[in-house]
């Protein structure tokens, strides 16, 4: 059974056969460097794998406001292999090799052959925006996943059309559903690229239906919980705009490409310019005008830098096909190897800046070293002293243990009336991961996610505050009292001069203020 008929003077560069010992090694190599790396990192977790974590220990799979696949997997590896930071991260690293498994079989889709393949994996492997998304428990890895699969799927139904290949396509954008918004881009791209490669006869077929139908299908929790919660990611959208977003200019995101990206960059215009332009390419257009539509509506959306990396394993595989094509053998051998040593050398060099293996002093060395204040400046554009994802991994242990002594020095009859108010996300989650083991309660935060956990019971007579400026306490308690110091040196600015409060004497119940703390810092 066929999800569309082909038109019959499009002619397709036969695949050749899958050297299945390179992909291996390359699979395995990528593995391998991520549990390693994670075996000796001098790093903890991220504040983000906190949230998640948090997401799993309160999943509602029809209630939750952000795509709930990381929920899921986070409530899957921690029941299964506990709370081991290799354990944990080794499911991004999974989903990155996965990921890299498919630019490997989108090249041979292409028409291209084992060193072409071998060109692309080295250009997944040896990046740092690849190897720091697969090093991370967060959806980034999740969502490379589902735009190569579906641009793996769109691939080969350009050679077979088969309703299999539909129903690829449809699983792979349920699974970006289920990950992150951002694969509405992938599907607003594909349908442009139809328009603009006249496939619109497809829609006559049952093929495109049921892959649609199978991506709501698996994308319904995702859309459930937004209509459920009154549409959340508006707001989170508007915020990341507001806060992150509104400085952000086209030279910086396309000037991001080629720092964040190295010489693979080259490769991958190389690759959209082959889809768009090349004969041979004539039935694989649609990937090419994909490709160009998400640029420019990424670039609209005025996103960062590294939102732009899903496209690039079909861009890095399209690239490796062209290079292939040279005629002159000798050019030809010449232009690859070349291009191949410089993306090894990019990736080791940048390697630091990928996976954490370099202790903070070293690394904020290197970086000022190698990259100046770009590769420190955070999302909000201030400038750390160690790029912003290292500094979120720093400091939460010593936090928790802070907030715990703070707790077990309250006397008896407090504790038992003790709530722990974190000012965020990254606190209330590490509070959460490791207060268990040093017998504290769960935290109460009034932001974003965590706001939807609610208040607890206790109506907040006595609470332990981390994080929290004197002054706002000052709004909600009669005794606000600092008791502690703390912070990292290292750590991102909002966690590098934390004070601990005891505050006593509510004007109002957490449960009474609670709504109108939504968002509130």
């Amino acid at each position: 059974m066929t999800g569309f008929r082909r038109d019959r003077d499009d002619s397709i560069i036969p695949r050749g056969p899958l050297p299945v010992g390179l992909i291996l090694a390359l699979v395995g190599l990528t593995l391998g460097i991520h549990i390693a790396a994670n075996a000796f990192t001098p790093y903890e977790f991220h504040r983000d794998e906190f949230l998640y974590f948090a997401m799993g220990e309160h999943f509602d799979l029809w209630r939750m406001d952000t795509p709930p696949a990381i929920a899921v997997l986070s409530l899957a590896v921690r029941g299964v292999f506990g709370d081991s930071l290799v354990a944990i991260r080794l499911v991004p690293a999974i989903f990155g090799a996965a990921t890299l498994l498919l630019a490997c079989l989108i090249v041979r889709e292409l028409g291209g052959g084992r060193f072409a393949m071998g060109l692309t994996g080295a250009c997944v492997l040896a990046n740092p925006l690849f190897l720091r998304a697969a090093n991370l428990f967060q959806p980034v890895v999740l969502d490379q996943f589902a735009w190569a699969l579906g641009f793996f799927a769109l691939a080969r139904l350009q050679r077979d059309g088969r309703l299999r290949s539909w129903v690829l396509l449809g699983i792979a954008t349920g699974f970006g559903l289920l990950s992150k918004v951002t694969i509405g881009v992938f599907g607003l791209a594909v349908i442009v690229g139809l328009l603009l490669t006249r496939r619109l006869s497809w829609l006559a077929a049952p093929g495109p239906w049921i892959a649609l139908a199978v991506a709501t299908l698996l994308g319904l929790p995702s859309l459930v919980g937004q209509i459920t919660l009154d549409y959340p990611i508006l707001g989170y959208m508007a915020d990341l705009q507001e806060n992150q977003l509104a400085r952000m200019t086209l030279a910086e995101f396309f000037g991001g490409q080629f720092m964040g990206i190295g010489p693979g960059a080259l490769l991958g215009v190389v690759g959209i310019g082959f889809l768009l332009l090349h004969r041979d390419m004539r039935p694989f257009r649609i990937l090419g005008w994909a490709l160009v539509v998400t640029i420019f509506l990424l670039a609209a959306l005025k996103a960062k830098p590294y939102y732009l990396g899903p496209v690039y394993p079909l861009a890095f595989a399209a690239g490796a096909v062209c290079l292939g094509q040279i005629s002159r053998p000798r050019l030809k051998a010449a232009i690859q190897w070349s291009l191949l040593a410089l993306v090894i050398v990019f990736g080791t060099v940048s390697l630091p800046f990928g996976i954490p293996v370099l202790p903070p002093v070293q690394m904020e060395a290197y970086a000022a070293r190698m990259a100046g204040e770009e590769a420190v400046r955070t999302n909000r554009g201030d400038v750390e002293r160690i790029p912003q994802d290292y500094a979120d991994m720093l400091g939460w242990r010593e936090q928790v243990a802070a907030v715990a002594e703070v707790y077990h020095g309250l006397s008896e009859i407090d504790r038992e009336k003790a709530v722990l108010l974190a000012s965020n996300y990254g606190e209330a989650g590490a509070i959460d991961f490791y207060g268990p083991d040093l017998g504290l309660p769960p935290a109460v935060a009034f932001v974003g996610t965590y706001w939807l956990y609610g208040p607890g019971d206790k109506p907040g007579e006595v609470a332990v505050a981390i994080g929290f400026p004197r002054e706002h306490l000052d709004g909600l308690f009669a005794e606000v009292h600092a008791v502690r110091q703390l912070g990292h040196p290292f750590g991102v600015a909002e966690e590098r001069n934390l004070t601990i409060h005891v505050v006593r004497g509510p004007y109002r119940t957490l449960q009474e203020v609670w709504p109108e703390l939504q968002g509130n810092n």
